[in-house]
């Protein structure tokens, strides 16, 4: 590829926020718009550095003396699932799971709606509107795809996941779910039915995001082993939680 018509990204840094994740800790990002030709092969190359994409944007934390927020993949062809986790997909044998093309529908809104609601009627998103919510899933410059999770029984939309589709594995982009359904796990199931996805695809990783340690809203991603884990020096596993 040659420098002529290559349109190099221009980074910025977001204002001093309130810390999601640990108490007294104050957040920053750094972030790029992901637009063009280019866009797709950006954002993978970013990924593989610790970015995340959000819409048309993909970012990550640069926070002054903090660097908690790690990136973490598992390697979706080794991966073991342990006893408790094995029971978490037995609970769910009764959901079928469907990819669909992103568009988004009332019925996925409403979900969004009651999941919201229940878990983070304080967070960031909130106040999200349908046409928020609209802008999230079908403005995505990248190959993106939502799978739905339903119920046999009665077709029941019980969790929806957005995925990035990249040519090394999954990206879990956002995913949300009944919240009524506690015994099911269903969030943690979402992640075991996309490792098993890539297996079958063939991709080596599912991507989760950041994993922040202290913080009790990011333990569950140590379930799955062999995780690992972005540094300096690249991608390396992480010790198995006993």
């Amino acid at each position: 590829m040659t420098d002529q018509g290559l349109q190099f990204p221009k980074f910025y840094v977001t204002a001093p926020a309130p810390c999601p994740y640990l108490s007294g800790k104050v957040e920053r990002k750094v972030f790029t718009e992901l637009r063009g030709p280019d866009a797709p092969s950006l954002n993978e190359a970013l990924g593989r550095v610790g970015f995340r994409r959000s819409q048309s944007v993909v970012y990550r934390p640069a926070c002054e003396g903090c660097t908690a927020c790690v990136s973490v993949r598992v390697r979706a062809r080794d991966f073991t699932p342990s006893r408790s986790l094995k029971r978490i997909a037995r609970r769910n044998t009764d959901l079928k799971s469907v990819l669909r093309p992103a568009h988004v529908t009332e019925e996925q809104y409403d979900l969004l709606r009651h999941y919201l609601n229940a878990r983070h009627a304080d967070g960031t998103m909130a106040d999200m509107s349908q046409g928020e919510y609209r802008d999230m899933v079908e403005t995505s410059p990248v190959k993106t795809a939502l799978i739905e999770y339903r119920r046999s029984l009665d077709n029941k939309l019980m969790a929806v996941a957005l995925t990035d589709e990249l040519s090394d594995g999954l990206s879990m982009v956002y995913s949300f779910f009944d919240t009524s359904e506690n015994g099911r796990s269903l969030g943690t199931y979402m992640i075991l039915n996309h490792i098993d996805r890539a297996m079958k695809d063939g991709m080596p990783y599912v991507y989760l995001g950041y994993w922040v340690e202290g913080s009790r809203k990011m333990d569950y991603k140590r379930r799955f082993n062999p995780l690992e884990r972005l540094g300096p020096e690249g991608w390396f596993d992480m010790p198995p939680v006993k």
